[in-house]
């Protein structure tokens, strides 16, 4: 998820810290490309020429009848979901609210700063609320989320939890943040509590048909600062002591909650992305710092520098300054990015670091469909330039009685993507031979389990693990257990170092890659894969590459795919995290939802968002007639000089039809806020069909 909106593209915060002399995924497609004879020099050159080929017919047989991704018998389903897209697709488009389809409408839900727990304090429109009212609110800048269905009443009662990614400091605060050392203390310590996770009990009034938020026993804050346990190998080692936990159990905080994922027992999963930046460490950095990119000279916001000193700002700053570890915080951010699992039914449950799950940006976690008696399986992508993809395979097996301590032992994968449209699940195991081997050829040492899981970036790195461009959001078919990955855009590619899975460069526009593992056992350690979608203009982009499959069109066009999810009926929906002049202009309108059909291969725009957002997060009721999207950062280009470049939602303009007039926003209105949506269909039916 994007960190900051000035920037062109490669717009999460952490600055490209893999050096290795791995294979870009974009070498390897375009070889793989080159021996279907559809691809000759750069991909963009090869696109224009197929599209235009008077012999497409004849190229798009060949294609099928050749391509890899054909899918192997063995589990194959009867049928497969087959969605009608039945919307009209919206125009891109630019109006400071959301733009719906006609026949659909919207309310807003939780948005930054709805009163939440304890005493309820209410939002306050000038920024003024303190640090410790903020506590006791939803979170800002809206990312992941999932709805947990009360089992007596699904599809009008649940538990909401939303992910709270980062913070504009100038939205938040009132006239601004004061960014200068010290920094006020109940600054930090809002900006502490704007972070981290919302739960949020939410039902549907019969008469009115609009969803609230009841001020129920479940609703919680888990901010920045929260207690949480540590679990898995790591639990104990030396890498996670510190003078807050000197036997290395407990660690504070959860910090930029990007994508979630759920269990299948009921509990929500919430993931850390861009947490390197939040800390500073000016004494020398080791392995488990650099290769995640922490700071030499201040953290992000600065938070270690709170004018009251107190303990539980400090540990932002790791510099050695005591005889052992556990007298300082020089192993406080290995507390960090990992999977947080989160009992949403048990206010009282302590959230738990699965640290066997592995350590690294974690843009999301994704379950396979279980089955009983076999391993779960969770696909994870690992958000900066030239990094990998990921999925961590249980010891256990799946029963009725299965809960989260399965997820303490099992074996991470990283994946390497061939030329031939095969892959490979290279294990990152300190019992396994065959990594053991790699680590000795590449030169490198890992004491435990535990240094591999700290260090998982610098074990994927030694095994050879393919680089993506900014591997994203994933989702898996409920039905064929195909898995879909955004790999969302990379400007460190060129034209020499462009692969198969990544055959752009650079890569402003992105694409989506899919696999299926082999036999359609997720816990397989080879799969199939190819590519899915070309994401770009009408001149440079495709879906189904291999397959012959056209550009895209005026209603489908778009950049930067980013949240992604297969629902229930078999509709992919594909969100954009634009940033920078692809955002502010050109031909892709402001940030969107898109809905695809897998296998047709149709794709059309279903929503565009308010000024300066990014689409994301997407869920619906079982029953698909209630869908959930969140806004996030609305306005993120506000300051002093231009004042609020939206409004949204306050202005009371929370959306509009395609052909109604645009809405603008006013610098000196209401101050924009990050919110979830809901959206339905105005006669009641299922949203998307």
């Amino acid at each position: 998820m994007s960190e900051n909106n000035l920037i062109e593209i490669d717009s999460g915060d952490e600055p490209m810290s893999n050096h290795s002399d791995n294979p870009h995924f974009s070498n390897i497609l375009e070889k793989r490309l080159s021996r279907r004879d559809m691809l000759t020099g750069s991909l963009t050159a090869a696109v224009a020429g197929m599209f235009g080929a008077s012999s497409m017919g004849n190229l798009a047989e060949a294609a099928v009848a050749g391509a890899g991704f054909l899918p192997p018998q063995v589990g194959k389903p009867p049928f497969a979901l087959n969605p009608t897209l039945g919307f009209s697709a919206v125009p891109a488009t630019r109006s400071d609210t959301a733009t719906l389809p006609v026949g659909y409408k919207a309310q807003t839900l939780a948005p930054w700063g709805a009163p939440l727990t304890d005493s309820y304090p209410a939002y306050k429109a000038d920024g003024s609320n303190t640090g410790a009212e903020q506590e006791q609110q939803v979170g800002s800048h809206h990312d992941g989320l999932h709805y947990f269905p009360m089992a007596s009443n699904p599809n009008s009662h649940g538990l909401l939890c939303i992910n709270h990614e980062y913070v504009d400091q100038f939205n938040l605060h009132a006239g601004g943040a004061i960014n200068t050392s010290p920094r006020p203390t109940d600054q930090v310590r809002k900006e502490i509590a704007a972070h981290g996770v919302s739960v949020i009990e939410v039902k549907k009034d019969a008469l009115s048909g609009e969803w609230d938020v009841m001020n129920g026993n479940y609703n919680r804050r888990i901010t920045a600062n929260t207690p949480m346990e540590i679990r898995g190998p790591v639990r104990g080692s030396d890498f996670v002591k510190t003078v807050y936990s000197p036997d290395g159990t407990m660690t504070r905080g959860t910090i930029n909650n990007c994508g979630h994922g759920y269990t299948p027992w009921g509990t929500y999963l919430t993931c850390e992305e861009n947490w390197a930046g939040y800390f500073v460490n000016r004494t020398g950095r080791p392995r488990e710092h650099a290769r995640y990119g922490v700071s030499t000279s201040n953290g992000r916001y600065r938070w270690e520098t709170a004018a009251s000193g107190e303990d539980q700002y400090l540990r932002f700053d790791a510099s050695v300054k005591a005889t052992s570890a556990e007298g300082d915080y020089r192993n406080e951010p290995n507390g960090q990015g990992w999977i947080v699992e989160i009992d949403p039914f048990n206010p009282n449950s302590v959230p738990k670091k699965r640290t066997a799950m592995g350590r690294f940006a974690h843009e999301g976690c994704w379950v396979a469909p279980p089955q009983l008696g076999q391993p779960v399986v969770f696909y994870s992508g690992d958000d900066s330039q030239n990094e990998y993809v990921y999925k961590f395979v249980t010891k256990g097996r799946y029963s009725k009685n299965v809960n989260g301590d399965i997820l303490d032992q099992g074996v991470l994968y990283v994946a390497r993507f061939n030329e031939d449209g095969t892959g490979d699940w290279l294990a990152l195991d300190i019992n396994n031979p065959a990594f053991v081997a790699a680590a000795l050829v590449k030169g490198v040492t890992f004491a435990d389990q535990a240094d591999v899981l700290v260090n998982t970036r610098l074990a994927a790195d030694v095994v050879g693990a393919t680089k993506m461009d900014r591997p994203e959001w994933g989702t898996v078919h409920p039905q064929t257990r195909e898995v879909y990955m955004t790999m969302t855009n990379s400007s460190s590619r060129n034209a020499g170092n462009i692969d198969a899975a990544n055959p752009r460069g650079p890569n402003p526009y992105g694409h989506i890659i899919r696999w299926r593992e082999q036999g359609n056992r997720s816990w397989a350690v080879k799969f199939e894969w190819d590519l899915f979608l070309l994401s770009g203009t009408e001149t440079d982009s495709q879906m189904l590459p291999e397959q012959g499959g056209p550009a895209l069109t005026q209603d489908s066009i778009h950049a930067s795919p980013d949240g992604l999810w297969m629902d229930q009926f078999g509709i992919l929906w594909i969100q954009t995290d634009m940033s920078g002049s692809q955002q502010a202009s050109g031909p892709f309108g402001a940030n969107a939802m898109l809905a695809a059909n897998p296998v047709t291969g149709e794709i059309k725009r279903f929503l565009v968002g308010p000024n300066d957002q990014e689409t994301t997060g997407v869920v619906s009721t079982p029953d698909g007639t209630s869908m959930f999207v969140n806004f996030q950062h609305p306005g993120d280009r506000s300051s002093a000089s231009a004042g609020f470049t939206s409004n949204w939602p306050d202005h009371g303009a929370v959306y509009r039809h395609p052909g109604d007039a645009a809405v603008v926003a006013n610098p000196t209105g209401s101050r924009p806020r990050s919110s979830t949506i809901v959206i339905t269909r105005e006669d009641g039916g299922i949203v998307g069909l």
